[in-house]
């Protein structure tokens, strides 16, 4: 009797794992801001889009393919030349994520691997038609306007491969070596320039300044010369007494004058 009630619960419990064994294989989840395309064995790619959570499929017959919906990050370097033939260093910086309902036909026609095999090739061929349209100066006075024709005209093309580009920025903009060489002498030879003018401005001023000195002592000598025509020594002297004043003021306010009496050569008597 008890091993009929073993044989029993083992058929029970076996039976159990093989029903939990097909409900764990029919289930699958779906994370946040992920999406599922389901690939049936009999009829391929379905067109239903699948959404965040717990869902079911039928075991060993569908799978499910998770797309990552989310907006991620994607540095593509280019190599390319601009309108007066100079080669131009760029990086370009873009947010990417693909078009939720698009994704069967992305998973038919791409692949899992969209984004490697689409992103790389229309970026350096959007990069290279407009970086074409400007020379170099151009890229770097310009560089907003060629960074905006570049998002334009590279969501445009993204749009047809179901992708949507939520960024699209110039993170890098670098030249040859020899253009680099040839802004650098153009800078040394423009501060040279400012350089040589300061000290012709400077040397205009200097002049400007020695001729309005020289006018004024040629006006204060004609008064000088008028005054003493007019006046006759009486300035000179009084000149002499302004000047004998200044004198006296300043000895007597140093420490290091001594006073000697009227005709008396030594300052102590001393035997002649």
């Amino acid at each position: 009797m008890a091993a009929k009630v073993f044989e029993s619960i083992g058929k029970f419990g076996l039976a159990l794992a093989v029903a939990g064994g097909v409900v764990n294989s029919a289930l699958y989840n779906v994370d946040a801001g992920h999406r599922a395309v389901i690939f049936d064995r009999f009829r391929g790619v379905q067109d239903i889009v699948v959404g965040e959570g717990t869902h079911f499929l039928i075991p060993w017959v569908q799978k499910p393919i998770i797309f990552d919906c989310r907006s991620r990050p994607r540095n593509v370097p280019v190599i390319t030349g601009s309108k007066d033939l100079q080669n131009v260093n760029i990086t370009l910086r873009i947010l990417f994520r693909p078009v939720a309902s698009q994704l069967p036909r992305i998973f038919t026609s791409i692949g899992e691997d969209y984004d490697e095999r689409v992103l790389p090739s229309i970026t350096t061929e959007i990069l290279k038609s407009v970086v074409a349209r400007f020379d170099a100066g151009e890229l770097i006075t310009q560089r907003e306007l060629v960074s905006r024709q570049v998002s334009d005209d590279l969501t445009e093309r993204a749009a047809t491969f179901g992708l949507i580009l939520d960024d699209v920025s110039l993170t890098h903009l670098t030249f040859g070596k020899e253009f680099t060489e040839a802004v650098e002498a153009k800078q040394v030879a423009q501060q040279e320039a400012e350089r040589a003018r300061f000290v012709v401005e400077k040397a205009e001023q200097q002049k400007k300044a020695a001729i309005i000195s020289a006018e004024g002592d040629s006006k204060a000598a004609e008064l000088i010369a008028n005054s003493l025509a007019t006046a006759g020594d009486g300035l000179i002297e009084l000149r002499k007494l302004e000047a004998a004043e200044d004198i006296a003021y300043q000895l007597a306010r140093s420490r290091n004058i001594t006073y000697l009496p009227a005709g008396q050569s030594v300052l102590l008597q001393l035997p002649q």
